[in-house]
């Protein structure tokens, strides 16, 4: 790997706002193109990418807008459902979104008459993180600034509430554990829940505040990473409580954690938003230090490929995207 780890971004798509939050979406859709979607002011853009590091015939990366949904108020957080389905008849787009009027709303859209919307009320301050039930969709878990961590059913109504002791900053389902749910708060601990039970049966502890993000590894369930104050930790939860390894990354504080989709050693942070830039920085656990630098004009969101070491972070009027290596 070059010792020069400062990179330009590798790709770039316009868009008409501010990008709050961007976000592949994780599942298998049935199309060789992936999802993309990403929230602005008022509205949720669903589009596909195709990169030419899949796919040769691809000059750079083609990109194209699928839908434009109305949403009224300022989007900060998606999340994709594993029922979008792009080789269905007809096709079908469902993620769900979290808004500054502290309400859930959830999409269905066949992109062609078939748009509806359900708004989930229960949260009584900011929500933080929201995320569907990996293998059927049929649920969303959500965390807030309220102390707690909800689980909705796709009507809204609310089936396991946890009363946390700090704003909830994550929540993560797993894949292969589908009957856990992680979620990490403020105050530095990570809590996994039972959700038959609705008991917790384990805990992590960052010893340092404020946790602002964490991620369950989906190449190993037994790794999780986070970054608290401008560190990040990473623990394997079968050796201890707390973390096995951790870094001071960002000069100011560390903002996002996200573990590539394709590398169980490789994991994305981003820094705070500064005056003019935000940094991205990706890692890979058997070098010292990053292996990129990217920065991005005041970006928020972050977001890995499904099957590509490739990110995306959002900006102004822009969506930017960095490719590395394995």
């Amino acid at each position: 790997m070059k010792q020069d780890s400062t990179r330009n971004t590798a790709y770039t798509v316009d868009c008409e706002d501010y990008v709050h939050v961007v976000k592949f979406n994780p599942f298998d859709s049935g199309d060789a193109c992936s999802l993309i979607a990403y929230g602005g002011n008022n509205y949720v853009v669903v589009g596909t990418c195709r990169f030419q590091e899949e796919d040769a015939e691809v000059e750079g990366m083609q990109y194209k807008t699928l839908r434009t949904f109305h949403h009224g108020i300022r989007v900060d957080a998606i999340a994709w459902s594993p029922e979008t389905r792009l080789d269905a008849l007809p096709p079908q787009i469902r993620f769900c979104t979290a808004a500054s009027d502290r309400k859930l709303r959830l999409f269905t859209s066949d992109l062609q008459d078939k748009n509806e919307f359900k708004a989930f009320d229960g949260h009584s301050d900011y929500i933080n993180d929201l995320v569907f039930a990996p293998k059927e969709g049929q649920e969303v878990a959500s965390v807030s600034d309220d102390h707690t961590c909800r689980v909705w059913d796709l009507e809204g109504n609310e089936k396991a509430h946890f009363v946390l002791r700090s704003p909830g900053m994550s929540v993560c389902w797993h894949p292969e554990e589908a009957f856990k749910l992680m979620v990490a708060e403020k105050n530095g601990t990570i809590r996994f829940y039972d959700l038959i039970t609705q008991q917790a049966i384990l805990s992590l502890e960052c010893e340092q505040t404020p946790l602002m993000s964490a991620d369950w590894c989906l190449k190993n369930t037994l790794k999780i990473g986070a970054v608290a104050g401008s560190d990040w930790l990473i623990w394997d939860i079968t050796r201890s409580s707390y973390p096995q390894d951790k870094r001071p990354v960002h000069v100011d504080r560390a903002r996002l954690f996200r573990w590539s989709r394709v590398n169980e050693n490789l994991f994305a942070t981003t820094g705070y938003p500064g005056k003019t830039t935000t940094q991205l920085l990706v890692h890979h656990l058997g070098h010292p230090q990053p292996i990129l630098t990217g920065t991005a004009a005041v970006g928020s969101g972050l977001t890995w490929h499904r099957t590509l070491p490739l990110c995306a972070v959002g900006g102004d009027h822009k969506i930017f995207f960095w490719v590395t290596e394995m």
